[in-house]
């Protein structure tokens, strides 16, 4: 092969590097989520920018989820990088953190650079808060490797002390504010808050390519907030939540939480308050408790999966046959695929739970305390995963009872939630689980109340 040849054959191969960049990071775009009423003293809030730092997307996610604005206008971009979420990195393609001063046109993050842009520059936009998890705990002065001027943690970060436009100008006052707030309601006394000024235009020059600066640069008052990445995930969240809250209370947006704001009901909510649910809701799979591998589920026959996540940083992803549910930076278990026709008729049946007849949708999650019966449904049959009763294909007309069913069919890990799945000839019809922990709270209307504006297809 002669050099020119040789020069355009890697030419080849690097173009096909980008667009096998670009094809995987497609899926990854990020979310934007208006809150409140749009008006021209907006909150935009970002969270995720990089991918190792969870706190600080978790923060902005349960905004997105557990909080209802009553006034004002909040704006919220919970998974900025995604796709470094996903993998766990600060940023597969470079830290996404210094992009905002130049960036190539064929860089993988280039539209997202571009769309979080035009956001941050919306004349409604007045306060932007970039939220990260930061090294060690930032102090004035050198104590140890661990605390000192060069940490991060636990800081309100401006990049100047004022800007000259109309409103939030004093960044440093605001910044200030916020800290002391923050260290009236600390979980320890050594997580204490404090100001971490950059002097960015003095001639820092790693901080000129960041957000906050991109921001202040064009007119708009700019913070980051920094909890330590010594603290565990639902330290940083709370410590996030509460600057937050302080920020939205100096621009007078008032707000309602859906949990007592502490450390122990934030960890609560992370771990427990995740639904997911398939095909129009035909399926529903609370998640705190699955098993790492669910099998034989139930999957169209072209390989799509249709999904409604209970927030933001939940995904699907399809590798090597096996679909899995990511949250956050945590995978939370493995879908092994049976692909079927989908039938979508039927809607609901009737089930006797504990002598009481009740008409349940498909998709619903019904408590159970001692035993339960599907009535029969013509040209219907009904599989109870786990429970075995010879010469019976379909299961409906049995009363059935939490001893008769294997645990390790549950979708648990406690072995007290089992599938019930409904088919129309071979097409598959529905879902129903049966849950037999009475002291579970399975909530319907909870489960996907506020999850309707994403709804997400994985395919082939």
């Amino acid at each position: 092969m002669n050099l020119g040849m040789l020069k355009l054959f890697k030419l080849f191969i690097i173009s096909l590097f980008i667009q096998n960049l670009f094809a995987n990071t497609q899926s990854f775009d990020f979310d934007f989520i208006k809150k409140g009423i749009q008006d021209d003293n907006t909150l935009l809030i970002v969270g995720g920018i990089q991918g190792d730092e969870p706190g600080a997307f978790m923060a902005a996610s349960l905004i997105t989820t557990h909080y209802e604005i009553k006034k004002g206008s909040v704006w919220v971009v919970p998974n900025l990088n995604f796709y470094s979420i996903i993998k766990r990195s600060r940023g597969p393609f470079g830290d996404m953190n210094r992009k905002f001063a130049a960036l190539k046109m064929n860089d993988p993050d280039y539209t997202s650079i571009q769309r979080i842009k035009k956001y941050i520059k919306s004349p409604d936009v007045k306060v932007i808060l970039n939220l990260h998890d930061g090294s060690g705990f930032y102090r004035e002065e050198h104590i140890d490797w661990s605390h000192s001027p060069n940490r991060w943690g636990q800081s309100s970060i401006i990049d100047q002390s004022n800007l000259d436009i109309e409103a939030y100008g004093n960044l440093e006052d605001i910044s200030k504010e916020v800290c002391a707030y923050v260290n009236e309601n600390l979980i320890k006394p050594k997580h204490y808050y404090s100001v971490k000024n950059t002097h960015t235009k003095m001639g820092d020059k790693e901080m000129e390519k960041t957000l906050t600066y991109y921001a202040i640069n064009n007119g708009k008052a700019a913070f980051g907030n920094e909890a330590s990445k010594v603290l565990p995930l639902h330290e940083r969240t709370y410590y996030h939540l509460v600057a937050l809250e302080k920020y939205m209370k100096i621009m007078g947006i008032e707000f309602e939480r859906k949990f007592e704001l502490n450390s122990l009901a934030v960890k609560n909510v992370i771990n427990n308050d995740i639904y997911i649910s398939f095909y129009d809701e035909k399926i529903q799979l609370p998640l705190s408790e699955i098993r790492n591998i669910l099998k034989y589920f139930p999957i169209k026959k072209d390989g799509t999966l249709e999904f409604t996540p209970s927030n933001p940083l939940m995904t699907i992803i399809k590798k090597n046959g096996t679909y899995m549910i990511h949250y956050g930076n945590r995978k939370l278990a493995s879908l092994k695929p049976d692909y079927l026709d989908m039938d979508h008729e039927q809607k609901t049946v009737s089930i006797n739970i504990d002598g009481e007849q009740k008409t349940v949708t498909l998709g619903s999650i019904i408590d159970v305390e001692k035993s339960f019966e599907i009535e029969p449904l013509e040209n219907f049959r009904v599989n109870i995963i786990g429970f075995v009763q010879k010469g019976k294909k379909d299961e409906s007309g049995v009363k059935v009872s939490k001893n008769k069913i294997l645990k390790r069919y549950s979708i648990d890990r406690n072995g007290k939630i089992f599938r019930v799945e409904f088919y129309k000839d071979k097409k598959f019809a529905g879902m129903i689980l049966v849950n037999f922990d009475k002291n579970r709270k399975m909530r319907e209307d909870i489960s996907l109340a506020s999850s309707k504006e994403k709804s997400v297809t994985t395919s082939l």
